[in-house]
């Protein structure tokens, strides 16, 4: 039985990112079988790099978290049948120096574009209906005239005569052999005599690249997508990396939004309010009707189904829930003052059934102060 991952690298189930890749570096260094000799220490350097492999990358360790070994199936795919080195090189350089052999693995690899980060703006009506935004980035990319290689149109890198293109050369100490990087080609294996003058040998260079990008009806805000591909250029044929756009809605001056639902503030007439009625209401595609019963009172909720949001990747929708705000009159006429303090009037008769709030708070004070 394949023992714990977790157990190998003598870490908790609950370990961050930070303590699992320290862990990793203390056995990694303790088995490599530069220092050890014997099966023994080959095995668990193995086991250690399996361990590590899964459990640094997010994904593989959840998957591994949830269905074991079954989860990430070392057999399958890529696998660990290969080299047990590969991926960990540039730990080792980091941790014991390019004494190891790093160096020799490293040359002439295909590397993976970096990851870019964009943020973009869009408004509450884009994220209701979709949309499609035209943005610009700066990128390394790979230069057209030497086609990535860095080298001038018409030549080629040649092979480095002083390491005969292994990229390191071996230094005798004694009975102690330690290969280093080749000084003259810097662990590449070849050197370019007539450098692309565009790119200056890099391969690459930077340039403003114009992206169309779908933004899909009901994201929501500090929404990250993931363009694939769409990254900076890889090196030595490697591919590219991704581009991750941070979506922030702006502020509507309407609505806002809580989750699928949105939400509005209705002004509402004393009158209305008091009597009931119907007004009209919008949301972000459509004028709306809404019932207002009588005796409504200030911030009453009132419910308007699939009148919200999209939901992401379904073909269900939010609500829209409508906030009444009960309007006092201003700017009143002598006579409509006159009028208005009749009817106050006419309401003191019986308080307790036409303000029952009022009454009842009234109340609360008086006995509020009688008991100080």
């Amino acid at each position: 039985m394949a023992r714990d991952y977790y157990q190998i690298l003598g870490v908790d189930r609950s370990s961050g990112a930070e303590e699992i890749k320290k862990a990793y570096k203390k056995l990694a260094g303790k088995y490599h079988p530069d220092r050890n000799s014997g099966s023994d220490a080959e095995a668990m350097f193995k086991e250690v790099n399996e361990a590590y492999s899964v459990l640094s990358d997010p994904q593989k360790r959840q998957a591994y978290d949830q269905f074991g070994h079954a989860g990430v199936n070392p057999q399958g795919g890529e696998g660990y049948g290969g080299n047990p080195f590969d991926g960990f090189d540039s730990i080792f350089e980091s941790v014991f120096g390019s004494g190891f052999g790093g160096a020799a693995r490293q040359r002439s690899r295909a590397t993976r574009g970096s990851d870019l980060m964009q943020r973009i703006e869009i408004t509450l009506e884009d994220s209701f209906n979709g949309c499609e935004k035209n943005i610009q980035i700066q990128t390394m990319e790979s230069c057209g005239d030497c086609k990535g290689t860095g080298a001038r149109s018409g030549s080629s890198a040649t092979t480095c005569s002083q390491c005969h293109g292994n990229g390191h050369i071996r230094l005798q100490q004694g009975f102690l052999a330690i290969e280093q990087p080749c000084p003259s080609c810097h662990g590449e294996g070849t050197i370019i005599k007539d450098r692309c003058p565009s790119c200056r040998g890099q391969g690459k260079k930077s340039q403003n690249k114009n992206i169309s990008v779908q933004i899909p009806a009901g994201v929501e805000d500090n929404t990250r997508m993931r363009l694939s591909g769409k990254g900076e250029a890889g090196s030595k044929g490697g591919a590219p990396g991704d581009l991750y756009l941070d979506i922030y809605i702006k502020p509507h001056p309407i609505f806002k939004r809580e989750g699928s639902d949105l939400m509005c503030d209705v002004p509402v007439s004393i009158v209305t309010a008091a009597l009931g009625g119907e007004i009209d209401v919008f949301s972000l595609d459509k004028k709306l009707s809404l019932k207002i019963p009588p005796q409504t009172q200030s911030l009453s909720n009132f419910r308007l189904r699939k009148q919200g949001m999209p939901i992401l990747r379904s073909s269900a929708q939010g609500d829209l829930i409508c906030r009444v705000i009960v309007e006092t009159p201003i700017n009143l006429t002598d006579a409509q003052k006159q009028l208005l303090q009749s009817f106050a009037d006419s309401l003191k008769e019986d308080q307790a059934k036409h303000s029952p709030k009022c009454d009842s708070w009234m109340h609360k004070l008086k006995r509020f102060f009688t008991n100080t």
